[in-house]
């Protein structure tokens, strides 16, 4: 494949650049860490009118008809400027769901608005156990008629409290056998009766939360894809979302690369720049190795996305070098910039945050090396 990008991602990333270094300064990623709501409602309409929201989004639903690739230079832009928000909730972990698996009745209602900035939407599948794989998911949903009850607990709901339509994996298969099968995806009107929303505190600030469903009801008619076929559909969705969470990854990289080369270049100790020395010249060295192969395999995968290939090896295989890369990288920039590294005031901080978040969202590496190992058949 060819990476350099074309001449719309070249426009898109220049253009996004410039937006978020302007209306998201570090100084604005502290204020939303103690915001309750955690987001800008200004600044996600501002995201909305640039039709970030519709990137993936065919044109007939009121979307620019991007490809995954397209996404990903968004989302590095995003990772650099550690944009706080529920885009990757809404966009990639809903919209890609909606893609994936809505009727067209269900894309014609949800997209639109979506894409206008007036819908926010969540993905509800951790539970209890916290991992990854359909053995997990215990949240019952009983026919009623001619409606489902929803009965059970979903975990690290990721801006939960802000969206107005939940996702929901639900068990509806009556055997536990066949762990594989009896998974059905719900859309779920997030403030209707019986749902109670609590957020979880985290290190990186991000807004995860609890949400208890308690006799929900919800229509047939919300069922998304077939009834017990829900497991094929998350699967290949988070498959993709950990490939759209290595691009946030390729973006942060990059700022803490910028912060922390300049500072060896400069700083002095012993009648020199810290930079001479050959233990900080190795660190960097890594730290370049590091950010390199993150945004390489990341845009392998993408590409893999985007021209309608086979993807799931790549795609384990890049989260689990970033989710390890990442945070190895940004602690090799600690190492070099020392103690003032460390400091709530300086940047590189909501960077090793946002690194060690990423490294464990949508399972970590050795979650994804042993998909790998699946992959070639051991």
């Amino acid at each position: 494949m060819n990476y350099d990008l074309n001449k719309t991602q070249t426009i898109l990333k220049d253009e996004a650049h410039r937006f978020l270094a302007k209306e998201c300064p570090s100084d604005f990623v502290r204020e939303m860490a103690e915001d309750e709501t955690g987001y800008s409602k200004e600044l996600w309409q501002k995201m909305a009118e640039l039709d970030w929201m519709g990137v993936l989004i065919p044109e007939q639903y009121d979307g620019i008809g991007g490809n995954f690739l397209d996404l990903t230079v968004l989302l590095s832009e995003m990772g650099y400027s550690c944009l706080p928000g529920p885009f990757f909730s809404c966009v990639v972990l809903g919209g890609l769901t909606i893609l994936e698996a809505g009727s067209d009745s269900q894309k014609t209602d949800v997209l639109p608005a979506l894409s206008r900035g007036e819908q926010i939407l969540s993905l509800a599948w951790v539970e209890q156990d916290g991992t990854y794989v359909p053995g997990g998911i215990k949240l019952a949903a009983i026919l009623n008629g001619e409606e489902y009850i929803l009965n059970g607990t979903k975990l690290f709901v990721p801006y939960a409290h802000v969206a107005d339509t939940f996702i929901c994996v639900a068990r509806t298969g009556q055997t536990l056998e066949d762990k594989n099968a009896g998974l059905t995806l719900f859309l779920v009107n997030a403030k209707q009766q019986g749902i109670h929303i609590e957020t979880l505190i985290t290190m990186a600030g991000d807004r995860q939360c609890e949400v208890i469903f308690e006799d929900v009801h919800v229509s047939k008619d919300n069922i998304l894809g077939q009834l017990d076929q829900g497991w094929p559909v998350l699967k290949k969705v988070l498959q993709m979302s950990a490939v759209a969470k290595c691009a946030e990854m390729i973006g942060g990289a990059q700022r803490t690369m910028d912060m922390a080369i300049p500072y060896v270049k400069g700083r002095e100790q012993f009648g020199r720049p810290v930079g001479a020395f050959q233990a900080i010249q190795h660190h960097c060295a890594n730290m370049l190795t590091y950010a390199d192969t993150i945004k390489f395999m990341t845009y392998q995968a993408a590409w893999r996305i985007s021209e309608g290939l086979p993807f799931e090896k790549e795609a384990s295989m890049c989260k689990a070098w970033g989710s390890e890369s990442y945070r190895k990288l940004v602690a090799l920039a600690h190492q070099v910039i020392g103690g003032m590294g460390f400091m709530e005031e300086y940047d590189l901080q909501l960077y090793f945050k946002q690194a060690k978040a990423a490294e464990q969202m949508l399972g970590d590496a050795d979650f994804h090396r042993e998909l790998v190992a699946k992959e070639i058949g051991l």
